[in-house]
């Protein structure tokens, strides 16, 4: 269940958390047209500050620059509210969530001249996969849903109706008895998971999906960067789901899910069965950047 916390942004102003509401002809409600953001502030040893605020924003931009929604804000406007809605809500540690939806107005598939819209909400919310899974692992499935074709769906852009099909994934998984799903693309090779990216390791090499038809993760990017820092060896290409049966190691990036290993997919043990030695040593040094620990990487954290 959602933590409720006191303020949500609307539009420019702060309001109770428990009347932030929109009309049931709410434009986006019925169609799905909307585009959003996860970030996280973390507690660290400066204070609470917010991890790659920046990147965020310019996403949630991109996104509405390619569903041709207009947001009424400037970049320096949202950085702004974000970072107002956390103070007013007085959180240390949160995640937070930018909404930008098509308003009430006309009805129908062309949005015509509805307002865009924007809402800002946080509160606490731990590891999105559980927090023992940052240790001792998930139990995937490979899912029977594939990723969106990229002419199907844009799918640079975080957009909220794209995540009907990961839901349907999800279901799938859970129903099954697993913590999470693994899609393949249209071609029947690995993208990525319900909410988050997939990286393995093999015979010494780091090994993710190219930015082909995957979400560009800002996680993805930031363990990317510091795994060249520790000269690990990358590769970005296609692979199948049986590269990941036979992976040392697996584990999934992501805002909500952070550095997340994965322990079994398909029923399959992946290596030893647990948190191997290179997710541990990418776990270790994401979270000591995020909690201010390693002073490195000062520049993607935001002080609130």
């Amino acid at each position: 269940m959602v933590v409720a916390s006191e303020k949500i942004w609307m539009d420019g102003s702060l309001v109770n958390w428990d009347e932030a509401s929109v009309h049931i002809l709410t434009h986006t409600l019925h169609y799905g047209l909307a585009a959003f953001e996860g970030l996280r502030c973390y507690k660290g040893r400066n204070g609470s500050t917010i991890f790659r605020l920046t990147e965020h924003v310019d996403r949630l931009f991109e996104s509405a620059h390619i569903t041709l929604m207009k947001i009424p804000y400037s970049k320096k406007d949202v950085t702004e509210a974000i970072l107002e809605t956390v103070r007013a809500n007085r959180l240390e540690s949160c995640y937070i969530r930018p909404l930008l939806y098509v308003g009430y107005g006309e009805m129908g598939l062309y949005p015509g001249n509805n307002p865009v819209r924007l809402a800002i909400a946080a509160w606490p919310w731990g590891t999105y996969l559980g927090e023992e899974a940052l240790t001792h692992g998930i139990r995937a499935k490979i899912s029977s849903f594939a990723r969106h074709h990229v002419n199907v769906s844009m799918t640079r852009a975080k957009v909220s109706g794209y995540y009907v099909n990961s839901i349907l994934a999800k279901c799938e998984a859970k129903n099954a008895g697993y913590e999470e799903a693994i899609l393949l693309d249209p071609d029947g090779y690995v993208a990525e998971g319900t909410g988050e990216n997939v990286f393995f390791v093999r015979n010494g090499v780091l090994k993710t999906t190219p930015l082909t038809n995957i979400l560009e993760g800002i996680t993805r990017n930031s363990v990317l960067e510091l795994a060249r820092e520790r000269k690990i060896p990358i590769i970005e290409e296609r692979f199948t789901r049986d590269a990941l049966y036979v992976a040392e190691e697996v584990f999934l990036t992501g805002t909500a899910a952070e550095v997340t290993p994965v322990r079994e997919i398909d029923d399959r043990t992946i290596g030893s069965g647990k948190r191997g030695p290179m997710t541990d040593t990418l776990q270790k040094a994401f979270f000591d950047v995020v909690q201010g620990q390693d002073p490195t990487h000062a520049q993607w954290l935001t002080p609130v």
